[in-house]
């Protein structure tokens, strides 16, 4: 092949293709000729509260913790005893205004380098984690903040006008614009540094375009700082950018580090960049940040860990953590936790950390000791769960699982919601996602409309989610009274029922499909339909619909979507959906007792009618009349035919209906089943008009 580099990967050029020396043999690997070296690199997923693991000297912190308890392992960082301060000549001042957002500044000038590109071992060491080469002095501020999880930032320092660096916040609406070129609209909140006329940096999240390290640059000014978490988690989203930076700084930096990556990075740019020390360090920490002091006893640790672990082996646990045994009284230790574990604050923390180290395999589960499933709450809420989706998937259904996080115009444009209920995000991600979802409604059918813009028209889906809601303020600080969450079943179908074949027609889904879904679950749940009132329903988000109420109380709905909210989503085909109130149902299945009966020793009896009836008569309605006419030997009504002609007259129809009969005791003879049958026919004689056709 032609290439230029970067098409091999070895580089970043694309001005031409590669020429190769001619005596190079053919047949010679590329990779020796290249020089390209192999490495492997490991992903580490972190939780929010490891950050002291952003970092590859956190991961072999925690790696050498872990191996010290079984052999003793020694970790050290590189040694900065030879960075030595330079004679005072003119280094940049700092001045810092804003001290509730900025914990620590330190900040160094360093004169005459000489930018240029960064050396092999380098760029390779930054290009295996995913970072493009830049220069020699940007290179090693990323390459330490990768080392060492602590942000550096390098300035021009001939761009710092007045010589003055200000870490302040500026007012609203101040234009600044950023290294990507795009011009920012700054808050009040920011924090920024600034020179004396004006901002160069958004503190712990980007730099400036004007004040960057360009190839001119001769005079830098490094900045390492610890700067409150809040105020750069909302900056980075404010403006959303989100950088290797401000991912450290929002969820915590060591501020005891600062120096010391300081002096690293100092002496790592004398080394490739040139140039000479102005003056000492400048360190502005007001109020020192106190390491945790936490109260530990061994019968505590016991308690929670569920297993006696010697004293020798605790303190040599926390001796690799880097936590200090500060005092010893009988069975209470005094222990001071290092200032980049931001997560452990509490007893319980401290333990969790011995039990991570001690290994929870190491754990056993004792005869005083109980099994959570043993103990599971009746019922078991999950396998119900469970239960339900897997029938539910074995009938063709899809799970979904749609973000709880939804735009307010949704519930706020139809005028079908309480807004007053909504819970509203203080600090939203975005206007797409500002509030938490009130219905599953809305993300269903903005799924729906996605499959169908991709030519998916025929879907069964459904989702076991949270809807949220804000409750009235009664004057409490308890979180739980202020909100409240309920879990609920939505099903949906459109589209065919199955694909079109050459001995399947297309067949469209239609309310009653939907209907029978929603009877097969509450069936499952073992809720006997006969004992439920179906009424219609009334709610805007439906054409047409039913409720199923258990007594006085709803448990399901069902119906066919109205064009009002197929119109919001641009769907252009009929969607039937049943949502089923899940908690209330769990309810009514705790309250379910299960009872066994011998198998019939009769034979049972089958006999059909057709009804003529009224157009507006329900199926339903008949067939809670025939119950309630006959309580003994009745045991199944169904609707096998309707039939809709203008012969059988105006608004009329025919429904054939089938009866079950059965008696426990004998064997039915004509006689009982014609005196069952008269009292049915003059049942729905006299309560629907009805007549034999």
């Amino acid at each position: 092949m032609i290439c230029a580099e970067d098409e091999l990967g070895i580089g970043t050029s694309h001005e031409g293709i590669m020429v190769l020396e001619k005596e190079v043999r053919p047949g010679t690997p590329a990779a020796g000729y290249f020089k390209v070296t192999s490495d492997t690199v490991f992903g580490i997923g972190l939780t929010p509260n490891r950050i002291d693991c952003g970092s590859h000297f956190g991961v072999a912190r925690d790696l050498a913790a872990y191996f010290n308890v079984n052999k003793p392992t020694i970790i050290s960082l590189p040694d900065v005893s030879a960075f030595k301060a330079g004679s005072r000549k003119n280094p940049v001042e700092i001045s810092v205004e804003s001290k509730e957002r900025c914990t620590r500044y330190t900040g160094l000038t360093i004169r005459n380098i000489n930018i240029k590109e960064s050396p092999q071992w380098l760029k390779i060491r930054l290009s295996a984690i995913g970072l493009t080469p830049i220069n020699n002095v940007v290179d090693i501020t990323n390459f330490i903040l990768h080392e060492l999880g602590q942000p550096l930032h390098a300035f021009d320092a001939d761009a710092i006008t007045g010589n003055k660096v200000i870490v302040k916040t500026l007012p609203a609406k101040t234009k600044f614009i950023t290294l990507d070129g795009v011009e920012r609209e700054l808050s009040p909140a920011d924090l920024m540094i600034c020179n004396s006329n004006e901002g160069m940096c958004i503190a712990g999240v980007f730099g400036g375009l004007k004040s960057g390290i360009k190839d001119s640059t001769k005079n830098i000014f490094l900045e390492s700082a610890c700067f409150n978490p809040v105020s750069i988690r909302k900056s980075a989203r404010r403006h959303d950018l989100h950088t290797d930076a401000s991912y450290r700084f929002e969820r915590g930096s060591d501020p005891e580090i600062t120096i010391y990556a300081l002096k690293r990075a100092a002496l790592m740019i004398l080394d490739l960049a040139g140039g000479e020390i102005d003056g000492d360090f400048i360190d502005i920490y007001p109020t020192p940040v106190k390491r945790a002091v936490v109260d530990l006893t061994y019968k505590n640790i016991d308690r929670l860990i569920g297993k006696h672990i010697p004293a020798d082996t605790i303190k040599k646990i926390l001796l690799s953590l880097d936590i200090k045994v500060l005092e010893e009284d009988n069975d209470i230790l005094k222990v001071e936790v290092p200032s980049y574990r931001v997560d452990v604050t509490r007893e319980a923390d401290v333990i969790e950390e011995i039990l991570r180290i001690y290994g929870f395999n190491n754990v056993e589960i004792g005869t005083d000791m109980h099994s959570v499933i043993s103990h599971t709450t009746k019922p078991d809420t999950e396998k119900l769960m469970n239960n339900v989706c897997d029938m539910l998937s074995s009938n063709g259904f899809a799970e979904i699982m749609c973000n709880s996080l939804a735009p307010s115009v949704w519930y706020e444009s139809t005028g079908d919601f309480d807004t007053k209920s909504m819970v509203t995000l203080a600090n939203p991600l975005s206007s797409d996602l500002n509030v938490m979802r009130m219905s599953l409604l809305q993300g269903m059918l903005n799924t729906i409309e996605w499959n169908i813009n991709r030519q998916n028209t025929s879907l069964r889906l459904y989702e076991l989610g949270y809807n949220y809601l804000k409750l009235p303020e009664k004057g409490s600080i308890e979180i739980t009274e202020k909100f409240a969450e309920t879990m609920n079943l939505d099903i949906v179908i459109t589209g065919d029922t199955a694909p079109q074949s050459w001995n399947t027609p297309s067949v469209l889904t239609s309310f009653f499909h939907i209907k029978g879904y929603v009877e097969m679950v509450l069936e499952r749940l073992g809720l006997n339909l006969r004992k439920l009132t179906i009424n219609e329903y009334q709610a805007n988000w439906y054409a047409e619909s039913l409720g199923y109420y258990q007594g006085n109380t709803l448990i399901a709905t069902v119906g066919r979507i109205s064009k009002k909210y197929l119109n919001i989503f641009d769907i252009k085909q009929d969607v039937f959906y049943a949502h089923l109130e899940w908690d209330k149902l769990l309810k009514a299945y705790k309250n379910n007792r299960i009872a066994f009966e011998e198998l019939p020793r009769f034979p049972w009896v089958r006999r059909d009618l057709a009804l003529l009836v009224d157009r507006k008569v329900r199926f339903s309605q008949i067939k809670d009349i025939a119950f309630a006419t006959e309580r003994h030997m009745l045991r199944e009504v169904g609707l096998f035919d309707v039939y809709e002609n203008d012969s059988l007259g105006k608004d009329k129809k025919s429904y054939a209906v089938s009866f079950v009969l059965s008696d426990d005791q004998k064997t039915l003879t004509d006689k009982n089943i014609e005196k069952v049958m008269s009292s049915l026919i003059n049942a729905f004689t006299r309560e629907l008009g009805a007549t034999l056709r």
